[in-house]
């Protein structure tokens, strides 16, 4: 939180939300009148600005500290110090992520009102990593946490971005001389690039660098077993951040020479974690047709082709909000043990939905939201959802769907009516965006170091299309008239009560990234700004898409 916001609020030494650390260290939340550096000494005032994120007066203890210490002391021994803790607290679950980076924040504006005042060192920093998301993937919010975390606690980062293939990260890691190459990636075929990665690094020898991993659809197991089985050198998972840490600290502690691999789980093989390949069977199973009855009605064509919507209502979109999904998963505030579920929840709206509230003020006129939707005649064909041209006979496109090898043995295409039956179902798409001059926001708030904006505003971003889908599925069940089974409360909105489900491209039931390009075709979206990257991801990355299904039995549900 940034220092003019918290001055409009009076005259404080820290902000509110610290006080939330309270809860974890045992001790009472500090009073707005007591000075919170007082009776310390010149290296517990520094230590106590990075525990606790305050920025006030930090520029007049770091004067002071140089009265007694070098710079490059009061970075390493002290500031570094403060971060430690900060770790251990977060490792312990006793530090959300929100104050971690405030602490970042702080660190960063030290070092910045130090370095003019020191000499640089060759080799003075503690080890170097080449950061990347790989090529096809849009996705840079761990990446960059990680970048936070490690810049902070002493460590040359080279951040290259998003979309990165493997000549421009190993060309970018030779020339800045970076001892370990860093790969994110949120997708499941961002795995299966980071495999053909290792494969090449092989290939080229250059294996004896080590590669660390992280990403929301890697898996220890996949990498500790499957990836380091692949790599002639040392790979490496990290869940989150603080594992970066950890393992970039025994990395540079030992010349890269690093502990053994674990032992395989008991019992398991590589091939029982395996990620799933993309020609494997679980994409193309073809067994017979699960026992999902037609639906007894089929929906009126509320028009043929797609049409687009530019103008809302940002405020009523933002209704639309999980605050769950917002609070608890993108920006991560986690409970304490000690809380119960209650307690928590009230804290969480006492203490976090302001900063929702003023969020939503502050971001009305970042936020572009568009939409392109239509609806296609359609019918099934053993796995295959066919798509029409208004002709009714002339078939447009092709979907594909994976089906279930057990249990109910489900695929999407049964929900809709077979083209032995002889009758014309209905299919609905939509494709949402609230367009790229957020993430051109956020990319602004990261490079100026406002670590805990850059989070809430990425949350915000994502969240917000999430909510424009959720507002615009709506509007498409009132078109297609099966608002019938419509939630009385908005909270039930999040648990798909209601009639028909959305089914977004790349997740467990139509998880082929490449069935978007069919629907790009169906709905040409350019024109609401929307695009598709090389490995099919949307483009700007605040945006989402859906087949929209009718069936009243159509549900979530996994491949297995």
């Amino acid at each position: 939180m940034s220092e003019d916001r918290k001055e409009t609020r009076g005259e404080i030494t820290y902000d509110p939300l610290v006080a939330f650390m309270a809860l974890f260290e045992n001790v009472r939340a500090t009073d707005d009148s007591v000075d919170a550096f007082e009776g310390l000494g010149v290296e517990d005032r520094l230590k106590r600005h990075i525990v606790q994120g305050i920025k006030k007066r930090l520029e007049t203890h770091l004067a002071s500290a140089m009265e007694q210490y070098s710079p490059l002391h009061i970075i390493n021994e002290i500031l570094l110090d403060g971060m430690k803790t900060v770790g251990e607290l977060f490792g312990a679950g006793k530090m959300q992520l929100p104050f971690v980076l405030q602490s970042a924040e702080v660190m960063k504006a030290a070092v910045a009102y130090l370095e003019p005042h020191m000499d640089r060192v060759e080799g003075q920093e503690k080890g170097s990593i080449l950061l990347a998301t790989v090529a096809g993937d849009v996705h840079d919010i761990g990446k960059n946490l990680v970048d936070i975390i490690l810049t902070n606690n002493g460590y040359r980062v080279v951040n290259i971005g998003i979309k990165q293939p493997i000549n421009t990260i190993l060309e970018s890691a030779e020339k800045e001389n970076c001892d370990v190459i860093g790969l994110s990636g949120l997708l499941v075929k961002s795995t299966l690039v980071m495999r053909d990665n290792l494969v090449e690094m092989n290939r080229r020898g250059v294996s004896s660098i080590p590669v660390i991993l992280g990403g929301a659809a890697l898996t220890r197991s996949y990498v500790e077993e499957d990836l380091r089985e692949i790599y002639d050198g040392r790979v490496f998972y990290a869940k989150d951040a603080f594992e970066g840490l950890s393992l970039m600290e025994t990395i540079a502690s030992s010349g890269a020479s690093v502990p053994p691999s674990p032992e395989p789980l008991a019992g398991a093989t590589a091939a029982s974690h395996r990620r799933p390949e993309r020609d494997e069977a679980l994409y193309v199973f073809t067994g017979e047709r699960s026992d999902t009855p037609p639906t007894t009605t089929i929906p009126t064509l509320p028009f043929y082709g797609a049409k687009k919507r530019t103008q809302f209502d940002i405020f009523e979109l933002y209704r639309y909000i999980n605050p769950i999904a917002l609070f608890r998963g993108q920006w991560q505030y986690k409970k304490p043990e000690e809380m119960t579920n209650p307690e928590f929840t009230l804290w969480l709206e006492e203490h976090v939905r302001p900063i929702f509230e003023q969020k939503q003020r502050e971001l009305a006129g970042v936020m572009k939201p568009a939409v392109k939707w239509g609806y296609f005649w359609a019918q099934s064909e053993r796995n295959d959802l066919i798509i029409y041209h208004e002709d009714q006979r002339t078939e447009r496109a092709r979907f594909t769907f994976p089906r279930q090898r057990d249990g109910q043995r489900l695929c999407l295409s049964d929900f809709f009516r077979s083209v032995d039956s002889g009758e014309m179902d209905v299919a609905g798409f939509h494709i949402v965006t609230v367009g790229g001059e957020v993430s051109e926001y956020e990319r602004s708030l990261f490079a100026r170091g406002d670590y805990q904006d850059y989070l809430y505003v990425h949350g915000m971003g994502v969240e917000t299309a999430e909510a424009l889908a959720e507002y615009w599925h709506q509007i498409i069940r009132r078109e297609m008239g099966i608002d019938d089974e419509e939630p009385d409360e908005f909270r039930l909105l999040f648990s798909a009560r209601y009639h028909g489900s959305r089914y977004s491209f790349g997740y467990p039931a139509c998880p082929n990234l490449e069935d978007q390009a069919i629907l790009m075709d169906l709905l040409e979206p350019a024109d609401i700004g929307i695009t598709l990257s090389e490995e099919f991801m949307l483009e700007p990355e605040q945006s989402t898409s859906a087949i929209i299904v009718h069936h009243p039995s159509a549900k979530y549900f996994n491949i297995r």
